[in-house]
């Protein structure tokens, strides 16, 4: 088997790589000649792996060296041909989002955790949804609102009360950020097949920013989002430590 290996800066993360490195030299290659690339790091490290490597289509298995490692398997430098050779496959497809900004200005971007628009300054947002061309919420107002995939909903979605979303369930979390109103909308669940546009009103004095994952937009005035289904992301997990099996064991943390 052939791997490829990348890590963040941290300490431990550099650590990893080197013992790795003496144990496995002989099976190293560059990503493009590999048959699955090693990430060293947290969460964070692993969404910008999978952007960085997005067209390589090469799968993923992350190793936990970071503060956070939700995406991650445990690390141990043992074994670790037999544990690839074990692993299983999770796919995920993310969003795309295509944000146009007050000036015209067009930009396209991934988001493998969630989409979200913030306000920029003190004043709340107002932004207005609709779903499949259809007026669901004529005005939002508050700091933002996210849409979150089933990877993603337990990470800013979850924060922002949302709902934790199983793998493979083919819907979408729809997550207000502290609204003001209406009062008692708490969000929505809605189908992995929606397109979903949000309309930034009074945008020039009440500016807003988009984000997918770590790519950001300011002064947005119109963003639509949907699922791409043309893009595959292959994670890779120990049998014991599934993305699935922890998605679901995070609904019952007290």
């Amino acid at each position: 088997m052939k791997i490829a290996i990348v890590s963040s800066r941290s300490n431990k993360s550099q650590e990893a790589y080197s013992q790795l490195k003496q144990l496995y030299s002989e099976h190293i290659v560059q990503v493009k000649d590999a048959d699955v690339i090693i990430a060293l790091g947290g969460d964070g490290f692993m969404l910008s792996t999978l952007h960085q490597f997005i067209e390589d289509e090469k799968p993923v298995y992350g190793m936990r060296r970071g503060t956070v490692g939700f995406l991650m398997n445990r690390f141990n430098a043992d074994n670790l041909l037999e544990r690839l050779a074990e692993s299983q496959i999770t796919v995920l497809h993310p969003l795309k989002m295509l944000a146009t900004t007050t000036n015209g200005e067009h930009y396209e971007a991934l988001a493998i955790n969630e989409v979200s628009l913030l306000r920029q300054t003190r004043q709340s947002s107002r932004i207005g949804i609709s779903i499949n061309g259809q007026d669901k919420i004529q005005q939002l107002v508050g700091d933002g609102i996210m849409l979150a995939t089933p990877a993603g909903s337990t990470a800013y979605n979850l924060s922002a009360h949302g709902p934790v979303l199983p793998l493979g369930s083919g819907i979408l979390a729809l997550t207000p950020i502290s609204p003001f109103r209406p009062r008692r909308w708490k969000g929505a669940i809605i189908p992995s097949t929606a397109y979903v546009k949000f309309s930034v009103q009074d945008c020039q004095k009440r500016p807003v920013i988009a984000t997918a994952d770590n790519f950001e937009v300011r002064d947005v005035d119109c963003v639509e989002v949907f699922e791409d289904k043309s893009v595959s992301l292959k994670l890779l997990f120990d049998p014991d430590h599934s993305l699935e099996d922890r998605i679901i064991n995070e609904q019952f943390i007290i």
